[in-house]
């Protein structure tokens, strides 16, 4: 497959074509976009040299170029998954006779076992957090609820404003793209902190943060992650209970409960599906 001068341009509509048909996040994209940028600033750079006559030398020479910089595997291969996803859509849309990334190896990626939390392990975390009727225990458990029950990250979990809450149409907005949605029971749960404990915490009536720390500002992902940590030693768990194996954990429940990889792909905001697909392995308990 020859070349066709710069990438820019199709780059550019590749990532429309994510955001708008797709519904892909603003995470999402953004980890498409740093990728694709290396990749077409690689491929300009040896254009430049003329010493390559077609993508596919190009992209042979870019995975070189990546193994020297000693990205890790799981790097690597997701530089690669950006790559192959930007030229099947090439191919696919008629601006490339072809696909050349059709052969392009890529590095074995080692799957670890996950960890994810039982429904009983997590109750006691929870009734754990809930022993006190302090202003912060109540946010506890309401960030508990929430993490096990959409499988937000830690960094989206903290991000959420108020106006990101729809407990009437049941779903929590994350980013400007991605709608994870909410049972009944997690909604009425949010309604009421929102109504309630929330302003228990709340000095200044223009912070929106929907979790906040003693000082009425919100709450941080290295605060967040300590209280998790407290939790659960105090529970009695293991000490490595983080927020990733909630996340498992939803992530396990959904596809226990008849949620599809692409869907579950979506409510989770991953990049590529084959961040999704390690949900299939048999998971290991936590503790």
């Amino acid at each position: 497959m020859q070349l066709t001068g710069t990438l820019s341009t199709d780059i550019d509509t590749f990532l429309h074509y994510l955001a708008q048909d797709k519904g892909y996040s603003q995470n999402t994209l953004a980890a498409y976009r740093n990728d694709l940028a290396q990749m077409a600033a690689f491929i300009a750079a040896e254009q430049a040299k003329e010493t390559a006559s077609s993508y596919d030398e190009l992209l042979k020479g870019y995975l070189l170029k990546l193994r020297e910089k000693r990205y890790s595997a799981a790097t690597t291969a997701r530089k690669i998954a950006s790559a192959r996803s930007f030229f099947r859509f090439m191919a696919d849309s008629g601006r490339l006779d072809g696909n050349p990334t059709r052969d392009l190896p890529s590095p074995h990626v080692g799957r670890h076992s996950l960890k994810f939390l039982s429904m009983s392990e997590f109750k006691k975390l929870v009734a754990e957090a809930a022993k006190l009727s302090t202003p912060e225990a109540k946010r506890d458990v309401m960030m508990l609820e929430l993490l096990y029950g959409t499988g937000l990250r830690i960094s989206e979990l903290v991000s959420l404003d108020v106006g990101d809450i729809d407990t009437g149409r049941r779903r929590v907005n994350v980013g400007s793209s991605r709608q994870v949605p909410i049972d009944a029971g997690l909604a009425s749960l949010l309604a009421a902190f929102l109504r309630s404990d929330r302003l228990d915490l709340l000095y200044d009536d223009g912070e929106q943060a929907v979790f906040l720390n003693r000082r009425g500002r919100r709450l941080t992902r290295q605060g967040l992650w300590q209280i998790i940590k407290e939790h659960a030693f105090r529970a009695g768990l293991d000490d490595r209970v983080t927020p990733q194996p909630l996340r498992h954990s939803f992530a396990r429940h959904r596809l226990q409960n008849g949620t599809d990889l692409r869907e579950l792909q979506q409510l989770l905001g991953h990049a590529y599906i084959s961040s999704t697909r390690i949900y299939r392995q048999p998971p290991t308990r936590q503790g």
